[in-house]
């Protein structure tokens, strides 16, 4: 007897409200009652699970997961393999999503734990382990993430590093 093998490239689920230009690389999932705005990327192997909403012109890379509840902002960018939690107490019956406010950054690797609000233009660095809310336009480093400097001098560092 033959074995058929079925190769799934992604999975969108119906329930899923997709906006226009939406991109949505190989192996990718996206849950339920799912809502991502337009002009956004979501990147191969990323797990966007169900009850999630997503602003417009984000870019989310590959290996990205991101629990039930989450709200992420427009113009956000989330690095490759972050992880969100939603569980603040695994494994538990109540669960709370993470908030990434509008402009913000989130490094490669960065872990951010259930219930955090990453504040608007704020960038959390690769690896960081984010256990307490980020106010708006600080750069937070390190395990746990502490605040190393402003949004401003980022950008400068930045434009420098572009410019060079």
């Amino acid at each position: 007897m033959a074995s058929v093998i079925t190769l799934v490239t992604n999975f969108v689920s119906e329930k899923a409200k997709i906006g226009k230009n939406v991109r949505i690389w190989h192996f990718a999932y996206v849950g339920d009652n799912t809502e991502i705005g337009d002009n956004v990327k979501i990147g191969s192997l990323a797990h966007v699970d169900y009850n999630v909403k997503i602003g417009e012109n984000t870019m989310i890379e590959g290996m990205v997961y991101i629990p039930p509840l989450s709200r992420i902002g427009k113009n956000v960018f989330i690095g490759p393999a972050a992880a969100l939690t939603n569980d603040p107490y695994p494994a538990s019956k109540k669960m709370i999503g993470v908030t990434i406010e509008d402009g913000a950054v989130i490094g490669s690797r960065a872990v951010i734990k259930a219930g955090v609000i990453v504040g608007k233009n704020s960038v959390v660095a690769m690896g960081a382990v984010v256990t307490k809310n980020v106010p708006p336009d600080t750069v937070v480093v390190g395990i746990p993430a502490k605040i190393k400097y402003s949004r401003e001098e980022y950008d400068k560092k930045k434009k420098a590093w572009e410019s060079s």
